[in-house]
């Protein structure tokens, strides 16, 4: 939550906000949610994982979030030569959840590992496999009772890569609908910016979904192109 795998899974997701909105309390006696994600735009990446509490979600105490994915980017152009960058990320983080009647905060950290290929007319080059440390936290608040605002940060040494997200929601047609806005950035140099719409926490059967589109700026093209991305999660 990554060539948006640059994205650290964020979306890893992520996600990162891949989780049950804790205000709810028909999810406090869950223990598990299991979670997937997919974005397409100039780049894509997929992700899927758990997120676990030792308790309830409806308290504070240990959790545990435990995700993979896979992405394709493409990069050069212009004097460069063209290539394509596979990614495959995953993580094992142990965090804390503080929960309030206004929402819930939770903070992670734990190793990382990367693995990346770059294929072009030369052929396929396996890069090094790199191991590190990712810190993540993440915010669901409810500002008033008809609104919804969500905060993630990710941090990764494996491949020296930062990812921000900010959403805020409206109840309409029985999700939030609302602005997003996202960054991120690694060692490649590789940048993104992008800014769209959301639907968040649309209830169907026992899944909850999240849709969002939007447009995003990546380097080295500089130009404006759309994404979308989903995700779904359902709590055990």
């Amino acid at each position: 939550m990554s060539n948006r795998a640059t994205r650290s899974l964020a979306c890893a997701a992520f996600a990162a906000g891949l989780v049950c909105d804790p205000a709810r309390g028909n999810d406090g006696a869950a223990r598990a949610v299991l979670f997937g994600s997919m974005e397409a735009s100039a780049s894509t990446f997929s992700a899927s994982g758990t997120k676990l509490v030792f308790d309830r979600f409806d308290r504070d105490g240990p959790v545990a979030l435990v995700t993979g994915g896979s992405g394709v980017r493409l990069e050069g152009g212009g004097r460069g030569p063209v290539l394509m960058r596979l990614t495959a990320l995953g993580a094992a983080l142990g965090g804390y959840q503080f929960i309030r009647e206004w929402g819930a905060v939770t903070v992670f950290a734990g190793p990382e590992a990367s693995w990346e290929a770059l294929s072009g007319l030369g052929g396929v080059q396996a890069l090094p496999l790199r191991a590190g440390l990712r810190l993540h936290g993440e915010v669901w608040a409810r500002p008033s009772e008809g609104t919804l605002a969500t905060a993630t940060a990710i941090l990764g040494s494996a491949r020296g890569d930062a990812y921000a997200r900010l959403s805020w929601g409206t109840a309409l047609f029985g999700a939030y609908l609302g602005p997003e806005a996202a960054v991120y950035g690694d060692r490649t140099d590789y940048r993104k910016w992008s800014l769209g719409l959301h639907a968040t926490d649309y209830v169907m059967g026992g899944y909850r979904f999240r849709l969002s589109a939007g447009c995003q700026i990546e380097t080295p093209l500089n130009q404006w192109s759309p994404y979308v991305a989903l995700a779904i999660w359902s709590a055990l």
